[in-house]
């Protein structure tokens, strides 16, 4: 998620819990939505369409909370 501010991502895991959550939560969305689509797993397509929005989200919130660390630290 988001490799081109992957310095800044490791910094605001180590200083933000919540942004921690955040990603770590995204990640293991990432996961589960590969394994059903590479048929590891079954899931409705009701159910799937609903864990990519919600990881869609959760991207969203990470970005804004990435961009604005790097207004604060002047980046």
């Amino acid at each position: 998620m988001l490799h081109e501010y992957r310095d800044v991502i490791s910094a605001l895991k180590v200083e933000n819990a919540h942004f921690a959550k955040i990603f770590e939560k995204h990640n293991d969305l990432d996961q589960k939505i590969t394994d059903v689509e590479e048929g590891r797993e079954h899931m409705e397509q009701l159910e799937l369409e609903k864990l990519k929005k919600e990881k869609l989200k959760l991207k969203d919130e990470a970005y804004a909370m990435i961009l604005e660390y790097k207004k604060e630290k002047g980046l």
